[in-house]
């Protein structure tokens, strides 16, 4: 049985939250601040932790960061959808926390009850990571809420050494067609874990990364746009997200805008991405499935990687397949850096998956890949 600590400083949300956890069949018990969650953590030794991002007294991001030091659990961060409240929610899940979800009114808990215990089964079977620098990251966390500069505060990160056997050897693509010199596109499909996950790849790429990337990471909208803005604080291409219709452009992240989904079109010749109302009958948005597919009608295989990151479920997996089955290059994280293993997992079982790498490895495939485009055809 899967035992869960709710923590929150309302009587009223432990109660409800505690109630539908328990109808779904966890065994829960709760804490009202962040200093008896920490007693009670070695005691009751929970397999998932939710945690109340505002809390009197311990914040949420200091009670995250004694979990991660003292006690590392797979942790929940409840949120309200407001910019303080995303703004901590993104900073939590940088330093640790499995998933975010919206916080509900007492109205409302049973509108999210479905997905607040699928996040919680989903995180009792993931892989917590532990923030490198995580005192460090705790401290500019803090700074960067209360409005201080972070931007200036340091450089993008170093590679981290690569581990285990060295890549396997890139052959080149086919040809850039001699008629378009518009870029190619690498699609990234990510969801559980995904924010750190990204910081683990994007800002290891060239600020003169020659094609354009459009990520779909599963998130509400009030996320997405604290997520681009601080992916592109720490980067050197340029990241935004995709709020508008907008040309592509070479060395620009566009981070699809939660809640909804994102395709690829043609508009006057030129190749757009643009944000549309999610898909009735996908479960996941913003859905990787349609921006691969919407890919593959605008460009060639040869002119688009596929890369399916940490998440649960198989968003990405069917598309990405047919992506490797045309003959394009796809990517699929590996189990030893996937918080939750499920979508590059769906991928791979698929027979989809070209090459399976940590996510410190794969920025380095990206512009490997990219660069013997490049050579081919000039």
């Amino acid at each position: 049985m899967i035992k869960v600590l709710v923590v929150d400083d309302s009587a009223l949300m432990r109660r409800r939250i505690a109630e539908l956890l328990g109808a779904a069949g966890f065994a829960v018990e709760t804490a009202p601040n962040g200093e008896e969650a920490l007693a009670r953590l070695p005691v009751f030794d929970p397999d998932v932790v939710t945690l109340d991002v505002t809390m009197p007294g311990m914040d949420g991001l200091t009670c995250l960061g004694r979990i991660m030091v003292e006690h590392p659990k797979p942790v929940v961060m409840v949120s309200s959808l407001t910019a303080a409240g995303a703004s901590a929610t993104l900073e939590a899940l940088r330093l640790g926390a499995v998933e975010a979800v919206q916080k509900p009114s007492a109205s409302s808990i049973g509108a999210i009850g479905e997905t607040l215990v699928d996040t919680v089964r989903a995180a009792a079977g993931s892989r917590p990571r532990r923030a490198r620098g995580l005192r460090e990251r705790l401290r500019l966390a803090r700074a960067r809420i209360a409005g201080e500069d972070f931007a200036a505060s340091g450089s993008p990160p170093a590679a981290s050494p690569a581990g285990g056997s060295a890549a396997p050897p890139v052959a080149p693509l086919a040809a850039v067609p001699s008629e378009t010199d518009e870029p190619g596109i690498v699609v990234v499909g990510v969801s559980t874990g995904g924010p750190s996950t990204l910081e683990d790849i994007l800002p290891l790429l060239p600020a003169d990364f020659p094609w354009a990337v459009v990520v779909a990471q599963h998130m509400p909208v009030a996320f997405t746009a604290t997520l681009a803005r601080r992916l592109d604080e720490i980067s050197a291409v340029r990241i935004v997200e995709a709020t508008l219709p907008t040309a592509v452009e070479p060395g620009t992240v566009y981070i699809a805008r939660g809640g909804a989904d994102v395709e690829l079109v043609r508009r006057g010749g030129r190749l757009v991405v643009t944000p549309v109302p999610p898909a009735p009958d996908a479960l996941w948005h913003p859905n990787a499935n349609r921006l691969m597919r919407s890919a593959l009608r605008q460009l060639p295989a040869s002119r688009l990687i596929g890369v399916l990151l940490t998440g649960m479920g198989n968003d990405g997996a069917e598309t990405m397949a047919e992506l490797h089955r045309q003959g394009g290059r796809t990517i699929a994280e590996s189990e030893e850096s996937a918080v939750v293993f499920g979508m590059p997992q769906a991928l791979i079982q698929l027979g989809g998956a070209g090459v399976v790498l940590p996510s410190e490895r794969i920025a380095g495939h990206m512009n490997r890949m990219v660069a013997a485009a490049a050579k081919r055809a000039g």
